[in-house]
């Protein structure tokens, strides 16, 4: 379920909604476990307004309400973790907020009981089955379809640098990946994942659409599981790149960025600015180095052509945005949560360190379930 919809016809960027999905794991061993009936409830709409299933009976999704500042947005996040948690615990099980978990695999999974998710198996066998992966997106308020797409065009270049800065799936089923956000390239097995190529129009976004519905890779609109998409049902842009944040600080940022970037693209599309038109295969290796590196080495910049160092990148983003979100007073929250960022790291960077200091795959699930007030 996605956060309530934006009011129809709002100013770009004027509101903004976070999707959040956490594993469900014993409080003991921090195993992947299944809580059928904590997800029975949720599909009830047993669990309050911010929860709700997903796939598999070891996830839990929470969705904000409708936010218009970064105050609104933090205090919506903080209760509806807080929401998830106690209908967590009251089940015996605790959330584990990373994208990945550390050392359980997709075969401890069992499909949640409700159409939808049994529609999706059919659709995608062993591709929905094997989704032991959670992600974090982002909903920035637009008035049509057309300008989602307008926004969706431009920031196709941005998108790996986002990604970067979201990391948490070091780790999947056992094994260190190399990767800082190994969900990345596990999300790239289905056919229509990643950045999609420009749209051009609404007419254009819907031809699409309706090219996967006649090919049999999707139902409908709402199946699109690209990296930015305009919603299926809310006058939205919905950015879906992140991986969960462990540290509810990212999520804001992350939140803050995206929406910012909404603006000031829409803005551009507004001037009649010309859309970049990087190559796929150029984003597709930006994507890649952004996953596999994040914040600890070196980017590629898909219209430089060139590798940037990650710090530098992000300090360009802010200088782009920096008008944009002094504007709307929130430039100096947002250069904080950064430098926040840079000194303790990303999620992954927190999960192999954890791993480094003991060896042992449990005590980096416990760095990053939730509960402790440095976390949420």
């Amino acid at each position: 379920m996605e956060p309530t919809a934006c009011r129809p016809r709002a100013e770009v960027g004027a509101t903004v909604g976070v999707e959040e999905e956490f594993h469900l794991v014993d409080p003991a061993t921090l195993a992947l476990t299944p809580s059928p009936e904590l997800v029975a409830a949720a599909v009830r709409h047993e669990l309050g307004d911010r929860v709700h299933p997903e796939i598999t009976t070891t996830q839990l999704e929470t969705a904000t309400g409708v936010c218009r500042s970064l105050d609104e947005l933090r205090a919506e996040l903080t209760a509806a973790r807080a929401q998830a948690r106690a209908a967590a615990t009251g089940a015996g099980v605790l959330l584990l907020a990373a994208s990945t978990h550390p050392f359980a695999g997709w075969r401890e999974q069992v499909i949640t009981p409700d159409p939808r998710y049994e529609a999706m198996v059919d659709r995608w066998a062993a591709l929905a089955v094997r989704q032991d992966i959670a992600g974090c997106h982002v909903h920035v308020g637009v008035p049509d379809v057309g300008t989602a797409v307008a926004v969706l065009d431009r920031a196709r270049p941005y998108l790996p640098l986002l990604l970067a800065m979201t990391g948490s799936s070091p780790f999947h089923d056992g094994a260190d990946t190399g990767y800082e956000s190994y969900r990345t390239l596990w999300w790239g097995r289905w056919p229509h994942t990643g950045i999609p190529e420009p749209l051009g129009t609404a007419a254009g976004y819907r031809e699409v659409v309706d090219g996967l519905v006649a090919a049999g890779v999707v139902g409908d609109a709402s199946h699109l599981y690209w990296d930015v998409r305009p919603s299926s049902h809310l006058p939205t842009v919905e950015f879906r790149l992140a991986d969960v944040c462990t540290e509810l600080d990212d999520v804001v940022l992350h939140a803050a960025l995206v929406r910012s970037l909404v603006r000031v693209l829409a803005a551009r599309a507004e001037r009649e600015e010309p859309v970049p038109r990087p190559r796929r295969e150029l984003l597709r290796a930006a994507r890649w180095r952004a996953a596999r590196d994040g914040l600890g080495g070196q980017l590629f910049d898909p219209l430089a052509g060139g590798l940037v160092d990650a710090r530098a990148a992000v300090e360009g983003l802010l200088a782009e945005l920096a008008d944009d979100l002094a504007d709307r007073g929130e430039e100096d929250e947002v250069r904080n949560l950064v430098q926040q960022l840079f000194g303790r790291g990303t999620s992954a960077a927190r999960q192999r360190a954890a791993w480094q200091r003991t060896a042992d795959l449990r005590q980096v699930a416990a760095s990053v379930v939730l509960g402790g007030a440095a976390r949420d």
